[in-house]
């Protein structure tokens, strides 16, 4: 089973150090941010991972390579500077995904989320696709997002309402089939329509409420930048 790495967007809110690097490769704790994701998801047993590019794209292969040095194979899906957004970036890049399960996950997200928790997970959704088509990991929510984006149920299926709406934490497992007919090569948000299955109850989701960080502004990576040293 394959992962990929979300990692093609333009990250206004970044600018201007996202004017000559794309977002993923900033740096927090001594190393960018898609290096701690792609160690993340190798610990985890996802060592074949799809990263989609856009702004400022070569220079994310051009840094990462192949990704044998991090015990990873890593393979590019090219996007325009603008980008497809998460649906059609996930779109565009099924041919490298393969037809099992994958994870994907936000290049820009710093999280000690357990990914080997996902494993099963996808092997569920494999085998029972008509049942459950995707699993979201929901987080506790953040000062950015102080409303949530979406509720659990009681029989921890994904709502748009609830009485708790939590925040999506940019993780998720999807089965390439909820893609297949979708358009490929062009912008759409994997929000509103994702909520056609979560609505037929084919969603599932949990919560994370360890460490999680949306890294969207200069102040909030200077903030995990300087958390992240003093931790050693």
């Amino acid at each position: 089973m394959r992962a990929m790495i979300l990692a093609a967007g333009r990250g206004q809110r970044m600018r201007p150090l996202t004017d000559a690097c794309p977002k993923p490769l900033l740096a927090v704790g001594g190393k960018p941010l898609i290096v701690w994701q792609i160690e993340r998801l190798a610990a985890g047993g996802w060592r074949d991972i799809v990263i989609n590019t856009g702004w400022l794209g070569a220079q994310i292969p051009a840094a990462l390579g192949d990704g044998a040095a991090f015990g990873v194979r890593l393979r590019y899906s090219p996007e325009p500077a603008e980008a497809y957004e998460t649906g059609g970036g996930i779109a565009t890049a099924l041919p490298l995904l393969g037809d099992a399960p994958f994870v994907a996950v936000s290049a820009d997200i710093y999280t000690a989320f357990d990914y080997a928790s996902l494993q099963p997970v996808a092997e569920r959704i494999a085998a029972e696709p008509e049942r459950t088509a995707a699993h979201l990991v929901l987080t506790p929510n953040p000062e950015h997002n102080r409303a949530g984006d979406m509720a659990l149920d009681a029989q921890g299926r994904i709502r748009r309402e609830g009485a708790a709406l939590l925040n999506y934490g940019n993780i998720g497992v999807f089965h390439p089939v909820l893609f297949a007919a979708q358009p490929r090569a062009q912008a759409w948000k994997l929000f509103p329509w994702l909520y056609a299955a979560a609505d037929a109850g084919r969603v599932s989701g949990a919560v994370f409420s360890g460490p999680w960080h949306n890294v969207g502004t200069p102040e909030q990576l200077a903030a995990l930048d300087a958390q992240l040293r003093a931790a050693g």
